[in-house]
């Protein structure tokens, strides 16, 4: 199972996100490093092991008020060996495609940013792309028919339960297992309240291909020991 730290971007700095409540997220305070600033932050990470993939939400662009991708070119080149995906807000086949194609990053398309089922199910079916099944408390967001049509899913899925994000709750097993039920042979990724070892354990033993993780990274509760034990 594969540990991706998480970066959320907003106005430039790197945000603490909390169970989805954009409006409310502020500058991270991180014991790992002394500022916000998206270099300084995924440093930090990459000190703490070897890993291979990062993920990073573009609020900005997600709200349509902004780009970060210049940070993210800059990240590519000061670290060559890094995967980095990249939701950006994009839900439209053209857009997919050209990130898909030009970069930064690899494009993971979130459903919530579809804006119709026939846009959506062509910008999955873009060579790379990552879905991201995105789930409020209200339920399901984006088009039902992504949720509901698993022939339409990438090879790559992340089920993203954004009240569990940053809540210290624990990760959203119930709703893992039933898209994995369905999944078939695609990758399942989780994101969302991951604490603690255990949690870790408790997602590799239900098969997931891999885990988001920002908020136990970077108050200690993920020590680099732990995080090194679970990679080996």
């Amino acid at each position: 199972m594969e540990l991706i730290p998480v970066l959320d971007l907003m106005g430039g700095v790197v945000v603490h996100a909390r169970r989805g409540a954009r409006a409310d997220y502020r500058p991270i305070q991180s014991p790992l490093c002394a500022g916000a600033a998206p270099a300084e932050v995924a440093q930090a990470l990459l000190q703490l092991a070897p890993f291979r993939t990062l993920y990073v939400a573009d609020l900005d662009a997600i709200a349509g008020t902004g780009s970060h991708d210049a940070a993210l070119a800059a990240l590519a080149v000061d670290h060559p060996g890094l995967g980095l995906w990249v939701d950006a807000g994009e839900g439209e086949p053209e857009r997919v495609a050209r990130r898909a194609a030009q970069g930064p990053g690899r494009p993971v398309v979130g459903s919530e940013a579809m804006r119709d089922p026939v846009s959506g199910t062509a910008a999955l079916a873009v060579a790379g792309a990552i879905l991201s099944l995105d789930y409020g408390i209200e339920g399901p967001r984006g088009p039902a028919v992504i949720h509901e049509q698993v022939q339409l899913w990438p090879q790559a899925v992340i089920v993203m339960t954004l009240a569990r994000v940053g809540a210290g709750e624990g990760p959203d097993l119930d709703r893992l297992r039933a898209v994995m039920a369905r999944a078939g042979s695609r990758r399942v990724f989780a994101a969302g309240g991951v604490r603690d070892l255990d949690d870790l354990k408790r997602l590799a033993d239900h098969g997931a291909a891999g885990v988001l993780l920002a908020s136990a990274l970077h108050d200690g509760r993920l020590s680099p020991d732990d995080i090194a034990a679970f990679m080996n």
